[in-house]
């Protein structure tokens, strides 16, 4: 088929120059349509038919394809198509040479991979208008390529940045106990980062503090304040700080770091199996369940308390639920996602189906948690938030903590020899307000080389004889309250209002250490000024109810919880005395390298 030109080219070449595959079947028109792309400056490639055009498409990779429609061998359809898969991502534009003019035609080269026609004759103006705009639009495609690439760049640097930060922050946020043996958690994140938190970590005197938390949002800006959370619990709990003190400390310092808006909502727990005790703050997360030794509900703590970071010191109250708890009986904790999830008609998870699932499992306790997991994942729902699930079992009185040996020395003579000397240490009304003593006593005693491995006993021994001096020396406090659940309330609730008021008070402790070969003698002295036990029953003897007689009764007589403190501290040391007002106590620990007191079953 002849072709005839019309018009001439313009000079002007405001284009790179570009190469260019013309494949057409009729020489005449090929010769024709080279001419004029070579006199727009523009490298000519040219093909006689389909396949000839394919391969040296693949050979030469041209910028841009001139593909007639009609050819031996192989049509421009196929080969349009062949060259669209060859180019990839490229943006290689195939303009059609054609004469065609039925819509069906036109639409079946569109079809196959065309971006343009050029009618027969060709009119050198439209060409070259049309390689411009194609020019154009490769060169705006090459950019979003770049840009893109840039971009893939960024997100796996990114990527691999988060997850080292991952790596840290999960060593950070598990360094603790929960590997232990009474505890079971699930949990799965919605983003890399959890917003979600769980810790635990042992006391020095034994038993276990336990946080779960849940920041505002999700991922990474969730999970900012962990790393600080983390860090207060596990130093505070190893130092011997009691469960209030480290709610204020967490508190004052997420105010202080997180940005206006995020908080944490969070449940800690305090286990303390010696006494048959669990302490629990709920601030903004779902209720805390209390279960029987038969899987029955007991108690349901609700949230009391607003959420860490959001009230200021002044107003944030660290004031726990005090529930008795037996060997055996369960909590079960989890965040907002648990009830939040929703099947796929938009139904939510809830708490009624929580709440019912384990009514259904009376009778049957430790199947409790296998079932919440199962039934989540039989709801077949999309989380909508992080999830973390969490059970707590009361153990049996432990035996005191061993320190691991490499953290233990044999210290030589000298050393011992250097550790012989008298201490004395007077906490006024306003320092017994605000502050805990027993971490600062504690961290004096720890200085002593081979004492390290006894800390939990000291500790045991330190906390018990200050809380005997306060709660019934200086306040008066009756253990009988402590009966059951509400029993507990009333008696905190008493120690708060007593030690808000305190004045004119003072509690003073006495170390003396005497080292010798095997190890050394320390003698503990509790005094406060207070009028002592005479008002009490029986004296400071009374105290000594033998924890043993109420094992099985842990929500009947007083002398259930009456008297397990100074009874533990009688069975750990050496010597315990009263003077006979019975305002101050004597101690004797007798200590030796390398052997860690023994704590009753």
């Amino acid at each position: 088929m002849s072709n005839s030109v019309s018009g001439s080219p313009p000079s002007a070449l405001p284009v790179s120059r570009l190469s260019v595959l013309i494949a057409d079947d009729n020489p005449t028109d090929r010769m024709i349509l080279g001419r004029l792309v070579s006199q727009l400056g523009h490298e000519v490639i040219s093909a006689e038919n389909g396949l000839e055009a394919v391969e040296r498409f693949i050979s030469q990779r041209p910028d841009l394809v001139l593909l007639d429609a009609l050819m031996p061998v192989m049509d421009g359809f196929e080969a349009a198509r062949q060259i669209k898969q060859a180019s990839g991502e490229d943006l290689v534009p195939i303009i059609f040479l054609t004469s065609l003019t039925e819509t069906g035609a036109l639409v079946q080269c569109l079809e196959a991979g065309g971006d343009d026609f050029l009618t027969k004759p060709y009119n050198p103006v439209i060409l070259q208008a049309k390689i411009l705009a194609f020019n154009r639009m490769q060169d705006m495609h090459q950019t979003l390529q770049q840009q893109r690439d840039l971009i893939s760049q960024q997100h796996q640097r990114l990527l691999q940045e988060q997850q080292l930060a991952k790596i840290i922050f999960d060593r950070v946020a598990h360094a603790g106990s929960l590997a232990a043996e009474n505890l079971r958690y699930s949990q799965s994140a919605y983003a890399m980062f959890n917003g979600d938190i769980l810790l635990a970590a042992y006391k020095p005197s034994g038993g276990m503090h336990i946080l779960l938390g849940d920041f505002t949002g999700h991922g990474l800006s969730a999970a900012i304040g962990a790393m600080p959370l983390a860090e207060v619990f596990y130093s505070m709990t190893a130092r011997g700080f009691n469960l209030r003190d480290i709610l204020v400390e967490l508190n004052s310092k997420l105010s202080r770091i997180l940005p206006v808006g995020i908080f944490c909502c969070a449940v800690l727990i305090e286990v303390n199996p010696d006494k048959g005790l669990v302490e629990i703050w709920n601030g903004g997360l779902p209720e805390v369940l209390v279960l029987g030794s038969a899987g029955e509900i007991l108690h349901r703590v609700a949230s009391t308390h607003l959420p860490l970071a959001v009230a200021r010191s002044e107003r944030f109250d660290p004031t726990p639920v005090v529930l008795p708890l037996a060997t055996g009986e369960r909590l079960l904790c989890w965040t907002d996602g648990v009830i939040e999830s929703r099947n796929l008609q938009g139904e939510q998870f809830g708490e009624p189906r929580v709440l019912a699932l384990v009514e259904s499992y009376a009778g049957q306790p430790g199947a409790v948690f296998d079932g919440l997991l199962q039934a989540l994942e039989a709801f077949h729902g999309s989380p909508e938030d992080d999830i973390s699930l969490l059970e707590v079992v009361m153990q049996a009185p432990s035996v005191a903590l061993s320190v691991p040996q490499a953290m233990l020395f044999q210290p030589d003579v000298r050393q011992l020899e250097a550790q012989d000397w008298h201490l004395a240490y007077t906490f006024r009304a306003a320092s017994i307000r605000e502050h805990n003593p027993l971490p600062f006593l504690l961290k004096v005693l720890m200085e002593v080389p081979g004492l390290r491995e006894h800390g939990g006993s000291l500790f045991t021994i330190l906390s018990e004889l200050y809380s005997n001096a306060l709660e019934h020396g200086l306040l008066q406090l009756d253990s009988a309250l402590k009966c059951n659940y509400l029993g507990f309330t009333r008696y905190y609730q008493a120690r708060n209002e007593g030690l808000a008021a305190l004045q004119d008070a003072w509690i003073r402790v006495a170390l003396d250490h005497r080292p010798n070969p095997s190890g050394g003698v320390l003698t503990i002295e509790v005094e406060d000024s207070g009028p002592g036990f005479r008002a009490m029953q029986g004296g400071p003897s009374a105290l000594f109810a033998a924890p043993e007689a109420d094992a099985e009764n842990h929500s009947g007589s007083a002398e259930g919880y009456s008297g397990r403190g100074l009874a533990l501290v009688k069975a750990l040391a050496d010597e315990l005395e009263f003077n006979a007002a019975g305002n101050r106590v004597r101690v004797v620990f007798a200590w030796r390298l390398g052997h860690t007191a023994g704590r009753p079953a």
